[in-house]
Order: structure tokens, then sequence, then C-alpha cells
């Protein structure tokens, strides 16, 4: 990871619904990972966005009275206050019916493909799901039902253009298992490389116009619509200026390393359509796709029925942002499924956040403040295991940096603790002060450190503590996190 640039997406999150708390999760992990690099120094693209098109899109529309526009453009706006709730830095917000900065890219990516003799108009009779938006096999049937919507799909025939998949599936297969395309965690590359061998050769690209006319019109066929692969998964590129090829585009995809960030269940489209497509249209693959899990609620699937759907704008306003998030990548494993239970975020919040980095500011700044009038030279560059930290945030495994980062922090609790500095500055033995001042200069050098690893994490919070040790004098901080009331 010596490059220069680096861009780090999100998968871009359909419109039909309020967002949720796995889409929380998956902003604030792409979010960790653009604050750390740009910490140092690396130039950094972060986009998200929003899949906008589909026939669940368009019959919703008809259902409200309503265009499909207008129906977007209120839903688009929710996914844009969810990153405002999880103070999410993202550069750039990608809308699929953006006309001016989305079409022209995914066209131009359509015409590629068409010119490489990759599309072929045909008629198709097979199984979709609507609730996937996308045709699925026999294979892909739990006792007659889409695996992930529970209903069994429709018979549909029709007359698509289909991408010739099989012509570059072993190039695929190849780039996973020498992982010049690094499939993260490593079950998901296996899992990813059976569906590979088992992947049918050819690929609807799109949808009869007279069925579904809200999406990205097919150059040169006026009959035909988008389907969602070119349609959607173009956005990565699009986003930078594919259509032209401009400065981003070169800097951030050509030349950069690129990072998807995306949920399991759409593990097959990012890890096999995509690359096959990028390889059919002469353009470098991804370096790297991170999957994570799905969130159950107190140890169950989220569901209406059961009161148990966690609310990620409720929750945010209940707790705060940074403890929110500090849940989010602390708790759920990386790349594995993960509960959010209010029992357990309680918790958390106060065993590593008001007894364990809130105390240890909390009591150190008193102390400084008290006995040394706020006067004092911190002593920076302790030597706890800093560079594993740094190697688990690089590599998405947030889980790990923050279980490093609480070890630090109850090791520095306890050397206070064992050298009493309350008990030695009474003394009035000047051996006895001279010792607490030099406690004081370690441990407040220490919270700083704490405070540059944090702050991907909890960004707020990191900038409040900067703010406390870099003041001069240092004043007695207010408690960073408040006691619960559950």
């Amino acid at each position: 990871m010596d490059r220069d640039f680096f861009y780090i997406t999100t998968a871009i999150d359909y419109v039909n619904a309020a967002p949720h708390i796995g889409h929380a999760l998956e902003k604030v992990e792409a979010d960790a990972l653009a604050r750390f690099f740009r910490q140092r120094g690396k130039k950094v693209f972060f986009l998200t966005g929003t899949d906008e098109h589909g026939s669940k899109i368009a019959a919703k529309a008809e259902e409200l009275g309503i265009s499909p526009q207008e129906l977007v453009d209120r839903n688009a706006a929710r996914f844009k206050q969810l990153l405002s709730a999880y103070n999410i830095s993202n550069d750039d917000f990608i809308r699929t019916s953006d006309r001016q900065k989305h079409w022209p890219g995914a066209q131009k990516l359509w015409r590629q493909l068409a010119e490489n003799g990759d599309l072929v108009k045909d008629k198709y009779r097979g199984l979709y799901c609507i609730g996937c938006e996308a045709f699925i096999t026999e294979k892909e049937l739990v006792d007659g039902n889409c695996p992930h919507h529970k209903k069994p799909p429709q018979v549909i025939e029709e007359e698509n253009y289909f991408f010739n998949f099989g012509k570059y599936k072993q190039a695929v297969i190849e780039k996973i298992e020498n992982d010049e395309l690094l499939v993260m965690p490593l079950s998901r590359k296996h899992e990813i490389l059976n569906i590979l061998k088992e992947a049918q050769d050819r690929v609807s690209f799109s949808r009869p116009k007279d069925k579904l006319d809200w999406g990205i019109p097919v150059p040169d066929d006026d009959s035909q619509v988008m389907y969602v692969w070119v349609d959607a998964l173009s956005n990565y590129i699009t986003a930078l200026g594919y259509a032209d090829e401009g400065e981003l585009f070169v800097n951030f995809w050509q030349k950069g390393y690129v990072t998807h960030v995306i949920g399991k269940d759409i593990l097959r489209f990012h890890a096999a359509i995509w690359p096959a497509m990028l390889i059919a249209a002469g353009v470098r693959l991804p370096d790297r796709i991170f999957t994570h899990g799905f969130i159950t609620s107190e140890g169950q699937k989220m569901s209406k029925s059961l009161g148990n759907v966690v609310d990620p704008f409720a929750i945010v306003e209940k707790y705060g942002t940074d403890p929110v998030r500090y849940y989010l990548l602390r708790e759920i494993p990386a790349g594995d499924d993960g509960d959010f239970s209010h029992k357990r975020f309680v918790e958390v919040y106060t065993a590593e956040l008001a007894n364990g980095i809130g105390n240890l500011v909390s009591r150190t700044s008193n102390m400084i403040a008290t006995y040394l009038e706020g006067k004092i030279s911190l002593q920076r560059g302790s030597d706890f295991n800093w560079e594993r930290i740094e190697e688990y945030t690089a590599n998405l495994q947030f889980d790990r940096a923050l279980q490093e980062i609480q070890v630090i922090i109850d090791e520095t609790n306890k050397m206070i603790d064992e050298v009493k500095p309350w008990q030695k500055w009474k003394s009035g033995q000047a051996d006895d002060q001279e010792e607490v001042r030099e406690l004081l200069q370690r441990v407040g050098g220490v919270i700083l450190d704490l405070a540059f690893y944090l702050k991907p994490f909890i960004p707020q919070t990191a900038e409040e503590i900067e703010s406390i040790f870099t003041s001069i004098p240092i004043v007695k901080a207010k408690p960073l996190f408040p006691r619960l009331n559950e």
C-alpha cells in the first residue's frame, strides 16, 4: 500500500426503503478507513451514493402517484441524512439517476462492451426475483423461494442483451486466486471461487423498455434500458469521470489503491460480474473487496413483528454519534456477522468509553490542572505497540485495532493506579512531586497518541481530547462520556 492515491467506496444503497443499521455499519467502516489514510498524508477519495433505478422503484412511485424521480429524490435525501448523523467524511455522493454525472460513463462502458462483441441480443426465459431485481437459477432456490426474500421468483420470458461472462470467468478466477483482486475475509474468497466455478456463461444485461422504462437507455437501441450491472456497478468509475477519463479517474482508479466495502449479500456481483466487465472494457480491476456481514438485534434477525429493528437515527440520537460508531467497529467482527444488543451497548459504553478513555482523560487533566497549574511539557512517542494498530486498521480489522487501543488505555490507567500520584503529591516531598510530574508528562503524551489512533473511529471525541491536552494551560476536562441512565 505504498501508493499515494486511495479510492474507497461503499455499495450504493437501493432507495426503495429507509436506511437501516447495516447501512450505517458499512458507511462507518469505509469512513474509518478513509480517515486513517488521510491521517497518513494520502490523497483519498471516498465515495458513497444511491442506486435509483429498477422495477421496485417504478412500482412504488406509481403506487404513491408520483414520478420515479420524485420518489428517489425524497429517499436519497434520507440516505444523505444518515451520512450526516454518523459524521461520514465522504468526498462525493453518486446517484444513478444523475443524467449529467453518471449516465455518460455508464453508456460509455456499455458501448465498450458492445464494440468488443460481448453484448448479444437474444430471447431469454428465466426465474426473476423482484426483491433482488435479478435473475436467479433453480440451484439458488431454497424450497422454491429466493434465499434472501423467501418468495418464489417469477418466470419471465423476454428479449434482452446478454453479456458474455463465460469469456472472462477464468481470468476473474485467476485474479482472485492470486490475490490480484483481494477478496476479504478469506472465507469470502473461498465462497466466491466456488460461485464462479458454477456460474452461468451468460448474464442478462438489459430489460425491455415496454416492461421497465425507469432506467438508463441502452445506446443505439430505444427498445431497451440497462439492467443493474452496467447501470449500478459502473458508479464506481463514473463518479471519477470515466466518461472523459479525467484527472480523478486517472489518479484514483488507474493509479490509486481501490477498496470496495460491501455487504456479503452482493459479493457475487462485485467479485464476479464487475471484474469481468472491467476486464472486457480494458479497465484495471479494484485492488480489494472487503465484505462485511449482517447485524442481528438482541440475537435475532431484525423484524418489525419482533419489534427488534434498530433505527440508525434513533440510536444515535439516544447515545451520540461516536459511541455508536465505536460499538459498530468494536463489537461487529470484521468481515463477519454481529449483534446489536442494548445491554451489550451499555456494557461497552461504560467499560471502555466512560471508565476507559473517558476516565483516563478526566483524571489526568484534573491532576495536571490541580498539581501543575495546567503547565506541562508532554512526552510523545511512548513504547506501546502502535504498529499493530496501524496494520489492523489498514486491513479493515477495526475490532482488533480497537482491542489493541483498549489494552493501552487499561495499562495506562493501571500505571496511574499503581503510582498513586494523589498520595505522592500530598507528601510534599520534592522527589515524590517530581515523580508525579514525570508520570503526568508521560501519561499526557500517551493520551495524545491515543487520540491520534482513535481519530478514524471516534473523530469528534479524538479532536476534543487533542484540544484538551494541547491547550495552555491544560484545564480539567468535562466527562467525555456521561454515565448512562439505563
